[in-house]
């Protein structure tokens, strides 16, 4: 414990040098092409040795700016110390040549361990935000930097997976044999119906389980590009998925609960994918009732979970858990450049709509940079409203202007 007592203290002046530094976004394109024309172990190593700790450092910095009643919880605490032992760990390889007897094979490992260790990160830092907000309530100021900073702090974490995934899926002997054609975890040749329908499947067993009923999918494809032909895509199939399953299971969810006492049959869940020169879409429809417009924001708001806290045990999978998979699903779209929006009509239904990019070549990392515009957003203090808010307090008529001006003056 002292030896690495001292190692964080060394690793300080380290983490500052290396969040001087910008992340450098890679495209799907890069990728694929990196690993199916020239995928070298010896290039890699040489570019991740570098970039890791420069996305780690970068996160790091931005972690301190967070007030200090949060830093302080157990689970934050805990998932400071993971990213500080991460990079110490990776520093060791700073001068390593890849010459060096053992040090493409000692790297894998290490690779390996890191991603093992940062598996439970998400719930270990929402379970933080539980502990602060359970000690120090809700403050909109202070909501408003965790939801910045978690949006950051968590596509960093999709970014620094993606890299360790493709090394070690490249060069290591975790390949998939079910997928001898995806380089890495890119699928060159996805078919994006497919993973529509694997996504509703493992939503429906969950369903089923919890409610003994599911609806049925109903699936529609319209390629623009090349018509009556499947719609395929060069992406990663497991980010699909975690999307696609967040939104089947709370259209699921949804549709059961309202039409629970319904003596006819539950109306399907509808899947529309489309691709034009541009996007690639997925629509997902349901029955459901909808969510009224003024609730919209909050289900991508980390503080606003009304969700009971689930059990952190391995392999469970509760059909509502944090209230982090909408949240987390748009940081997956947005990563390579798209989205996920949801319109809803209250009373109706929802859909929910996933944008891609159709050219693997426009779809670029989308990554936080520690600099002084982020700094500026956790030091700036809220300005008042410029917009008039409905108050509960009916308004004083007998006002006259003038009165009204010295009001707004004071």
């Amino acid at each position: 414990m002292r030896i690495f007592t001292s190692l964080l203290k060394n690793a300080n002046p380290k983490i500052e040098y290396y969040s001087r530094f910008s992340p450098s976004p890679l495209s799907i394109k890069q990728f694929l092409d990196f690993g199916r024309d020239n995928a070298c172990e010896k290039t890699s190593y040489m570019f991740l040795r570098k970039e890791l700790p420069v996305r780690l450092a970068n996160t790091m910095r931005e972690v301190n700016l967070l007030p200090d009643n949060l830093l302080s919880q157990p689970s934050v605490r805990l998932v400071q110390k993971w990213y500080m032992q991460s990079f110490v760990e990776l520093l060791d390889y700073e001068n390593r040549k890849p010459e060096d007897a053992h040090a493409l094979n000692d790297f894998l490992e290490l690779l390996i361990e890191i991603r093992n260790r940062h598996n439970d990160v998400v719930p270990t830092m929402a379970q933080g935000v539980i502990e602060y907000k359970e000690k120090f309530g809700f403050d909109p100021f202070i909501s408003s930097n965790i939801q910045y900073f978690l949006d950051r702090f968590y596509t960093n974490r999709i970014s620094f997976r993606m890299l360790i995934n493709q090394h070690t899926l490249l060069f290591g002997n975790d390949t998939n044999p079910a997928h001898p054609k995806h380089i890495g975890s890119i699928d060159p040749t996805c078919s994006v119906a497919e993973v529509v329908s694997d996504a509703y499947d493992t939503a429906k067993m969950l369903c089923e389980k919890y409610y003994l009923a599911a609806p049925e999918l109903k699936i529609e494809e319209f390629n623009m590009k090349a018509p009556k032909k499947p719609i395929q895509a060069v992406y990663v199939p497991s980010h699909l998925f975690h999307m696609l399953f967040e939104l089947f299971k709370n259209s699921m969810r949804a549709t059961v609960e309202l039409h629970e006492n319904s003596t006819e049959a539950l109306p399907p869940v509808k899947a529309k994918v489309t691709l034009g020169k541009e996007d690639l879409s997925i629509k997902i429809s349901d029955r459901g009732g909808g969510v009224p417009l003024r609730k919209i924001d909050r289900l991508f708001n980390y503080m606003y979970s009304t969700a009971p806290t689930p059990s952190l045990e391995p392999g469970a999978v509760p059909l509502a858990g944090f209230g982090y998979g909408l949240p987390i699903s748009r940081l997956y779209a947005r990563y390579f450049q798209g989205d996920l929006k949801l319109y809803s009509m209250e009373g109706v239904g929802t859909d929910a709509v996933i944008y891609l990019k159709a050219l693997s070549s426009e779809s670029f990392e989308r990554l936080p940079v520690f600099n002084k515009s982020a700094w500026r957003h956790y030091k700036t203090s809220p300005e008042a409203d410029d917009w008039s808010n409905p108050s509960k307090e009916p308004r004083d008529a007998t006002l006259t202007p003038p009165d009204v001006k010295r009001k707004e003056s004071r």
